[in-house]
């Protein structure tokens, strides 16, 4: 398990990409603490985790509060005795054209995909800082990780998405200049777009939702959705000892899909 002894954080994974992402880490070594909005949620993906040998706690809430960040690193701190590698996946989708979208539609996409992994990054980085440190100084370097989910939406567009859009666009940009920033760090920073995932959010998302799943997945040189644990294996390529010296890049996940709508 080659991220034993490892501590993970993916937040909203208690369904969907993100509770693949955690148990895919977990089963790979890492101790993980998983977060969602619904506790109940939370707690089961907590409860799969450690059916299957891993160790896992949760850390209920919703991203957007302003302590989120502080309270989701100081878990992984307390309960396993560090940070190895942050997974931002929380996501919602308010779709409706620029014409008739609301302020607070616009301001809940970016709050939930963006503000909030800037938020978390932010609580991150003393904890980064000061382990990078002290190995450094005991000789024992190792490199950590953060994985910032986007999508494909986020660097072509799509009608009806602005909001999203502009977040997803927007973690590439935080991305990019965090791999920069915390390259001195040993910490590399990269993104996975993804493409058509087929997922409760996409299956449960109206007829519109419905028409996009249907057009991508035929559109898709693979000529398919993706699953969820093919989404999770794309972030954990990503979290794997091999990618050490890959940093600020974008990893696309859509079966050859780069555009939809």
């Amino acid at each position: 398990m080659s991220l034993a002894g490892r501590v993970a954080v993916v937040s909203g994974s208690g369904r969907g990409i993100g509770r693949a992402v955690a148990e895919k880490l977990a089963a790979e070594g890492a101790a993980v603490v998983v977060n969602d909005l619904d506790e109940a949620a939370a707690k089961d993906t907590v409860a799969a985790i450690e059916a299957a040998g891993g160790a896992a706690t949760a850390c209920v809430g919703s991203v957007t509060e302003p302590d989120f960040g502080e309270r989701f690193v100081q878990t992984a701190v307390d309960t396993f005795g560090g940070l190895d590698v942050v997974v931002n996946n929380a996501g919602i989708v308010r779709n409706a054209y620029l014409v008739r979208m609301t302020d607070e539609q616009w301001s809940e996409v970016l709050d939930v995909h963006l503000t909030a992994a800037f938020r978390i990054l932010r609580a991150a980085q003393p904890v980064f800082s000061a382990e990078a440190k002290a190995e450094a100084a005991a000789g024992l370097p190792r490199s950590r990780r953060v994985v910032n989910v986007s999508s494909i939406v986020g660097t072509a567009g799509s009608p009806s998405q602005a909001n999203y859009a502009s977040a997803k666009s927007g973690l590439l940009g935080l991305t990019r200049t965090l791999a920069k920033e915390w390259g001195r760090y040993r910490v590399t920073v990269n993104a996975v777009a993804f493409g058509i995932i087929d997922t409760r959010m996409t299956r449960e998302g109206g007829p519109e939702a419905q028409e996009v799943l249907r057009r991508g997945a035929a559109a898709a040189p693979l000529g398919r959705a993706g699953t969820v644990d093919e989404a999770a294996g794309a972030v954990w390529m990503l979290c794997a000892p091999e990618a050490d010296y890959v940093t600020g890049q974008v990893l696309y996940c859509g079966g050859g899909l780069t555009s939809v709508g």
